[in-house]
């Protein structure tokens, strides 16, 4: 294996960590570097570090929000990008059918192939963020502001179902997608992007999405309320939601997501910010391991 950077989060307490803690422990040596987390923001400046003394490979070893940080510390570079997926939906390692065993996904590592994908770029709040697989923004970011920590690790992505379900109550204002050309392409109270298909774990909320293709796929859901949440919801479940009424889906590589009151963003299910938002394509600007 090439000098290969493992950046993981030491925290979690439990019989699962200490089992990951031992199994990573066994791995490093020479060719292996182990670099714990301290608090949430620590992998973006560790995957900087890993590039800067020299690794070839650098690992997340976590959920979505940790593959997020270490992305945002070294994409552009000419380094690749390895998942251990250690997290609630695993959304990212799912697009890619990296596999969830901790031991197979070692194995990827060691004997997979590489392949070149796009990254979506949000630029807001004078600040820009890289994103590898989802976005959102309304209702969407508002149920990630939201989530509880605690509640999350007790009952996983049921713990998304059940903010959105108390985002749903404080839904202010529309979010309105601006295109390139200054006009109003859609509005609606959540605005879902997606560089690859998975959203929330095994829904396939971007149907026609694929992680090279130089585009993101949006997803604008109009209408507020618990009844039109649950026909949405159905509808996501059956694969038709594309063609429900009160649902836009389509495709471009730059848009503005705006809204006349606050707008809470989410990037790969992390809080990130608020809108207005540009959102546009990195092509081919991560190398990342697959299964061969």
């Amino acid at each position: 294996m090439a000098r290969t950077c493992v950046i993981f989060n030491p925290s979690a307490r439990g019989e699962k960590s200490r089992r990951l803690r031992r199994f990573l422990e066994s791995r490093a040596g020479r060719q292996v570097t182990l670099v714990p987390t301290q608090q949430p923001g620590d992998a973006t400046r560790l995957a900087a570090e890993g590039l800067a003394t020299g690794h070839d490979i650098i690992v997340a070893a976590g959920g979505d929000g940790t593959i997020n940080e270490v992305v945002n510390g070294f994409a552009g570079h000419d380094a690749t990008f390895g998942v251990l997926p250690l997290g609630t939906a695993n959304v990212f390692a799912r697009e890619l059918n990296i596999p969830l065993n901790l031991q197979a996904a070692w194995a990827t590592l060691e004997r997979g192939a590489t392949r070149q994908i796009d990254l979506g770029v949000a630029t807001f709040g004078g600040q820009q963020r890289f994103f590898a697989q989802l976005a959102g923004v309304g209702l969407d970011g508002r149920a990630v502001r939201r989530v509880n920590r605690q509640l999350k690790k007790q009952i996983g992505p049921f713990s998304y179902l059940w903010a959105g379900l108390v985002a749903l109550r404080d839904q202010k204002d529309d979010v309105e997608v601006v295109a390139e050309d200054g006009g109003v392409t859609a509005r609606g109270v959540a605005v879902l992007i997606g560089n690859g298909r998975f959203y929330g774990g095994p829904f396939h909320l971007f149907p026609d999405a694929r992680l090279d293709d130089g585009l993101l796929d949006v997803c604008v859901f109009e209408r507020a309320g618990y009844f039109h949440a649950m026909r949405y919801g159905l509808g996501v479940l059956r694969g038709a939601h594309t063609r429900q009424r009160g649902v836009r889906y389509f495709r471009s590589a730059r848009f503005v997501c705006r809204a006349v009151s606050s707008a809470p963003l989410q990037l790969d299910g992390e809080d990130a910010g608020d809108a207005p938002v540009e959102f546009r394509v990195w092509a081919r600007a991560l190398r990342v391991i697959v299964p061969a």
